[in-house]
């Protein structure tokens, strides 16, 4: 049996756990992270434009990326933040599974999501914030 096209391609921001790219390949998607890739402190407007230029949706922890007007989605894979009031890494987890339960109905491409416990809120430029 042949390996199967993966849904989505994910890059783990910096801040993100290793865990969790290891739950989105559970769940059939590519996740490679900012630190696998040797980019340990590269800037917020360089993990943008490889996000873009690879085509890979970014999830992140840094609410920078929250700002649509900073970092357009449209056009792109995606950018996801996830929002916690204590980002341990429990917490963090099970806001990405959260996440991954929400990609088996839906596709972030050109859209900035907010993934908070028991919340999404997306923004795409189309829209406005929803």
């Amino acid at each position: 049996m042949g390996k199967s096209t993966p849904r989505l391609t994910f890059k783990l921001d910096e801040n993100m756990p290793p865990d969790a790219a290891v739950l989105l390949r559970e769940r059939g998607h590519e996740a490679d992270t900012v630190l696998d890739e040797g980019m340990r402190g590269a800037s917020d407007e360089r993990i943008a434009e490889l996000c873009e230029r690879e085509q890979r949706c970014l999830l992140t922890l840094n609410l920078h990326f929250a700002n649509p007007f900073a970092y357009p989605p449209a056009g792109g894979s995606g950018i996801i933040v996830l929002r916690h009031p204590r980002l341990r890494l429990g917490a963090v987890l099970r806001l990405v599974r959260q996440l991954a339960d929400e990609l088996e109905q839906r596709d972030p491409a050109g859209e900035l999501w907010i993934v908070e416990p028991g919340q999404l809120r997306t923004w795409s430029e189309a829209r406005g914030e929803a």
